[in-house]
């Protein structure tokens, strides 16, 4: 038996490109980009996210010269918005990244640790997340649901 999994992005040329919610969101996760703790990497994440009553929160990645300490843009604002908004759902998260090499037209995915937070917060609320990844200027993919990014997650919930 074999199962195929298979995962649905839409796909911008730019920003311009997105509903007005989005490009918005994505412009606030842009506004701070750059202002995390990245001396170490150089590589900067930042990611927005909107509630329900329309709130948004901005967090960006945090390095530690003990790499294992750091934690990225989306585990941040996941928090915070937690932390802030406590019992709102996370309607839809923007994600936008800034490598060193200049290397910045390809939108980037959630490593796989932000991926399972994803999926857990998916889970606690139970309600999808919109997640748009983005750049400052070049590729964007979008997907209404963030689980689509981790099909096969684990949980101790059945």
């Amino acid at each position: 038996m074999s199962r195929k999994i298979e995962i649905s992005l839409e796909s911008y040329d730019s920003q311009h490109a997105l509903a007005p919610t989005d490009r918005a969101l994505l412009d606030a996760a842009i506004a701070r980009l750059g202002t995390g703790h990245a001396p170490y990497s150089g590589f900067h994440v930042s990611a927005a996210v909107r509630t329900d009553s329309g709130a948004v929160y901005v967090g960006t990645n945090q390095e530690n010269a003990s790499y294992p300490v750091g934690i990225c843009a989306e585990r941040v604002v996941l928090s915070v918005s937690n932390m802030q908004s406590p019992n709102e759902a996370i309607l839809e998260m923007a994600l936008v990244y800034r490598d060193p090499s200049g290397h910045n037209r390809q939108a980037l995915a959630p490593c796989g640790m932000c991926r399972q937070a994803l999926r857990e917060q998916t889970y606690r609320q139970k309600k999808a997340i919109r997640l748009i990844m983005g750049t400052e200027d070049g590729e964007i993919l979008a997907t209404d649901n963030a689980d689509e990014l981790l099909p096969i997650s684990f949980t101790l919930k059945p």
